[in-house]
């Protein structure tokens, strides 16, 4: 796997933070990350999954929020994420017309866990987020099954994060080049404390033409440019202490490492940012009073600035690590990877 640091497309600048031990959104203690991949017969698509804890998260609930950058989409769960501040299923990402059978999956298994769900107690919020892989995957088979969503959950583990053509990547695209799943992370010291903000994007956004890399340069996939059609899902983690409206401020803050890139978040595109912390969980069955900590406004420009450079980041590595492609209707979709080395100084 080729990283944007490893080809020299990265440097750290003057005020940037430096990234965890596996520059992954897995660098956030408790975090995992799952694939299942799909290919053959026309079909390169798949499952990728964020756990944010071991534990049972419908009992034990993360602070969350959502943004929604430009809402051409069909996730599922933004809403009461974004009404009651918690997320109480993993994170599902994966093509359009899969957003369903990954719904199942989270819903059944979350029943699996807690039979009171629906019955004895409230129904539950399964979180799925998507991009349209139509470009190379024949997405009309919906071949994504509740089984493959399943499996992409079992298969999440700590660590380094595969990333590329991957999982929900395996058909994606970004700024006329192959892309997919990316991740990248930044460390930061508050309050006399060491935490942790990671990101993990799915990336298929970008007319051709438009990336803009950190030192300038403008890579040429050689493709003509057409309407920003595309989509970016952003999932951020952290174990700092935030409440639900800084963790959405956070998570606003992504745009900017998009933009950096050279993004407009076009009419066609769905662009949409989950952030959740992995401190302080929200008990299914807590206390009528419940007292939280969260860090003060003042100092949230670091999270902000880790957010923006996270995202930048992660958006490259997914370029990077993805091998170049012909699409499912004979369009070539190069490796950015092979353009920054025919193009090395």
């Amino acid at each position: 796997m080729t990283t944007a640091r490893q080809l020299e497309l990265w440097s750290d600048g003057k005020n940037g933070l430096k990234p965890g031990r596996h520059n992954a959104i897995t660098d956030v203690p408790g975090v995992r990350v799952g694939h299942c991949t799909l290919s053959g017969d026309g079909v390169a698509t798949g499952v990728t999954a964020v756990i944010p804890h071991a534990g049972d998260l419908f009992r034990e609930k993360v602070r969350g929020a959502a943004e929604v950058i430009n809402g051409f989409g069909k996730s599922v769960g933004l809403v009461q994420v974004a009404e009651l501040g918690t997320i109480e299923t993993p994170i599902l990402l994966t093509n359009t017309f899969g957003v369903a059978a990954c719904s199942e999956a989270l819903i059944r298994r979350a029943i699996a866990d807690n039979p009171a769900i629906g019955r004895e107690t409230s129904t539950v919020n399964p979180v799925v987020c998507e991009c349209n892989d139509g470009q190379i995957n024949d997405i009309q088979t919906l071949s994504v099954r509740p089984k493959d969503a399943l499996a992409a959950l079992s298969a999440a583990h700590d660590g380094p994060v595969e990333q590329g053509a991957i999982g929900a990547g395996r058909g994606m695209t970004a700024f006329g080049f192959k892309a997919g799943i990316g991740s990248a992370s930044r460390c930061m010291h508050l309050a006399a404390r060491e935490f942790t903000l990671g990101a993990l994007v799915l990336a298929n956004f970008g007319r051709a033409g438009d990336l803009v890399l950190p030192d300038g340069r403008r890579p040429d996939p050689r493709q003509v440019s057409r309407a920003e059609k595309g989509s970016v899902i952003v999932v951020l983690a952290t174990d700092l202490p935030l409440s639900d409206r800084q963790l959405q401020r956070v998570a606003r803050r992504a745009g900017a490492g998009l933009a950096r890139l050279g993004a407009f978040w076009g009419h066609g595109s769905g662009d949409f940012v989950l952030s959740f912390t992995t401190a302080d969980p929200v008990a299914h069955d807590g206390p009528a009073l419940r007292s939280i900590t969260v860090i003060d406004d003042n100092l949230i420009d670091l999270p902000f600035r880790a957010a923006a450079e996270a995202t930048q980041e992660a958006v490259l590595n997914a370029l990077c690590a993805a091998p170049a492609e012909t699409g499912r209707t004979g369009k070539r979709y190069p490796s950015l990877a092979d353009w920054a080395r025919e193009n090395a100084s």
